[in-house]
């Protein structure tokens, strides 16, 4: 009986094989054994050459990366819009769900069409080229590297996620000139601010020959070379606090100071006409940047368990910082500063939600809720532009806050993760001073670039079109005179 036993064993183990999740750990011994067991030197060279083994896309980190480029569309629609349209008065609610509606599908529209081709292919530091044209060559079978070697996803999956990212960073923008600007105007600057701000950002901060092309120093040397301006620089940013966050908001601050001052403002109310919207949209923000966040590691991993802990925890400290802060100043916690710092803590754990540990990631968040209350109070003051909605104050401070530390909190004896050396596949040495340099030059390069283009993109369509609606317009409301439709009947 024990030999039919044994028998029945052999037979099955020849007829199924190992399980798959067997087959990395089987390899070795495998390869081992028919090395020993080779006659002869002469007999390996008479073999023909092993062709390379072809990369497969894993099936739970590809539905992650998907899952989580769902969650980020629903930060922008209706996420964003919703958090936005709160914000306004009553007769704009219909214009900003619009702008930012639409311009999520422009965007997504271009980056299938060139984006995705002039961002993540291998170009110059700051260009990718248009080999990818109408994603031309890219297929079911396609994959992209990811962040461990070995390890690749699908590359369709690759480009709706970070599609997804160029979406909402354009729509990011529309906040900080909300109620007066000409719904024509909006869409054309959203084309020349993607096409010349948001990609060429993309392309120097996240593109890279990817962890398998660092084979030895020299293999990595050559490869570094390839990689986007401030990759090269080694600005570290996990999930977009120069590429979505300051750039947006440069843009912004931009567009508030050449559009000008809302009519009225500072004579006429212009309080939000529903935080109830308001709260909703923060709400669906917080839970799409979970995806934003974790998403960004590429993987179904450990990394990207803490970028959600991370945001999880960062963003709950900053609704609670500046809830209390505006307490102690104003004498009432207010629902608007709740939800305000929420967005303010999910903006500056972006750039450092992979890098960072838990209490890094707790003093972000306690920082951007007080920080960034000072940034749309006493620095909007001092800046004296009409930003409606705040966009330079939440996402622009948040953004160079958040950046900038993550050169501190990243530091493995602070509890961060350090920079991974994939010549030696180890953490490398960890410089503080050097890193917080790399996150200078990436803060600095997002505001002077988005800033040039933004004026120079405002200034054409001011010329073309006009970025203004007439003031007796303004007055009405742009959802009557921008789009012949009310959000309210009462």
């Amino acid at each position: 009986m024990k030999r039919l036993f044994a028998l029945l064993a052999l037979v099955g183990a020849v007829s199924f094989g190992a399980p798959v999740w067997a087959e990395e750990k089987a390899a070795e011994p495998v390869a081992a054994a028919a090395v020993a067991a080779a006659p002869a030197a002469a007999a390996a060279e008479a073999a023909p050459a092993a062709a390379p083994v072809a990369l497969v896309a894993n099936k739970g980190d590809n539905a992650w990366v998907m899952v989580c480029a769902a969650l980020v569309i629903l930060m922008s629609i209706p996420g964003l819009a919703l958090f936005y349209g709160g914000l306004v008065r009553t007769k704009n609610m219909l214009s900003v769900l619009m702008q930012v509606f639409v311009t999520f599908s422009l965007i997504s529209v271009l980056w299938v069409i060139y984006g995705y081709s002039a961002a993540f292919t291998e170009g110059n530091q700051f260009f990718g080229v248009l080999d990818k044209l109408f994603l031309k060559g890219v297929t079911v079978e396609s994959v992209g590297a990811t962040f461990s070697k070995g390890v690749v996803i699908s590359e369709l999956a690759f480009v709706i996620f970070q599609g997804a990212f160029a979406a909402i960073t354009c729509g990011l923008i529309v906040g900080a000139f909300a109620e007066r600007a000409k719904f024509s105007a909006v869409l054309v600057f959203m084309v020349i601010w993607f096409t010349l701000s948001y990609i060429p950002m993309a392309h120097m901060v996240w593109y890279w020959a990817g962890p398998d092309a660092y084979i030895d120093a020299a293999a990595g040397e050559a490869a570094g070379k390839t990689a986007g301006f401030l990759f090269q620089k080694g600005a570290l940013d996990f999930a977009g606090g120069t590429v979505v966050h300051i750039n947006a908001a440069i843009a912004g601050l931009v567009g508030a100071y050449m559009i000008g001052k809302r009519t009225g403002l500072g004579n006429v109310a212009m309080a939000p006409h529903s935080l109830t919207f308001t709260m909703i949209g923060a709400s669906l923000l917080w839970f799409g940047w979970f995806g934003f966040n974790a998403g960004s590691a590429l993987e179904a991993s450990g990394g990207a368990a803490l970028a959600m802990v991370n945001t999880w925890v960062a963003t709950s400290c900053a609704a609670l910082s500046w809830m209390f802060a505006e307490w102690m100043l104003k004498g009432k916690p207010s629902m608007l500063g709740a939800a305000s710092g929420a967005v303010a803590g999910l903006v500056a754990i972006t750039p450092a939600a992979g890098f960072v540990g838990v209490m890094g990631a707790i003093v972000i968040g306690l920082l951007a809720g007080i920080v960034c209350l000072w940034g749309v109070n006493g620095l909007k003051k001092l800046l004296g532009a009409d930003d409606s909605l705040d966009v330079f104050g939440v996402h622009g401070v948040g953004g160079i806050l958040g950046a900038t530390l993550t050169g501190v909190f990243a530091d493995p004896a602070l509890g961060g993760t350090g920079v991974y050396d994939y010549v030696a596949n180890a953490v490398g040495p960890y410089d503080m001073t050097a890193q917080v340099i790399s996150q200078l030059w990436g803060v600095g390069t997002v505001i002077v670039w988005s800033g040039v283009v933004s004026i120079v993109a405002f200034k054409l369509v001011d010329i073309v079109i006009g970025l203004r609606v007439p003031e007796e317009e303004e007055r009405e409301g742009l959802d009557l005179t921008s789009h012949g439709e009310t959000a309210y009947h009462h």
